[in-house]
């Protein structure tokens, strides 16, 4: 059975930093995954994506170009989010999955709040 775990969620200030994880059990690989949020009321987004092995590339949604990075530590079989330059409006439940994503692999996501 294989498991998507997101870890690194928390309450951060305006402006502040945090650094998501999101690690793959099983014999899952992490070749093409991404990160999603859904904020409340709202749809689930896509934020950032990384596909590719020998030449990964990677995709942001506008609003988080310059500010968030997603990288890949493949002997961890782990995908990070790097988010810098918080804003009010990055508060969501954050999600790993592949991409495109697999519906039987959406996990409990991680929180994350940005407000003073």
């Amino acid at each position: 059975q294989v498991q998507l775990v997101e870890s690194g969620g928390g309450l951060v200030q305006p402006g502040g930093s945090l650094r998501l994880s999101c690690t793959a059990s099983g014999s899952r690989n992490t070749y093409s995954m991404g990160w999603y949020r859904q904020a409340p009321g709202k749809q689930r987004e896509l934020v950032a994506r990384l596909t590719g092995i020998f030449t990964p590339t990677t995709n942001y949604l506008d609003s988080v170009k310059g500010r968030f990075t997603i990288s890949r530590d493949s002997a961890k079989n782990t995908i990070y989010l790097q988010m810098n330059s918080l804003k009010p409006e990055d508060t969501a439940v954050y999600y790993c999955n592949l991409y495109p994503p697999d519906a039987s692999y959406w996990g409990q996501g991680t929180q994350v709040t940005v407000s003073t």
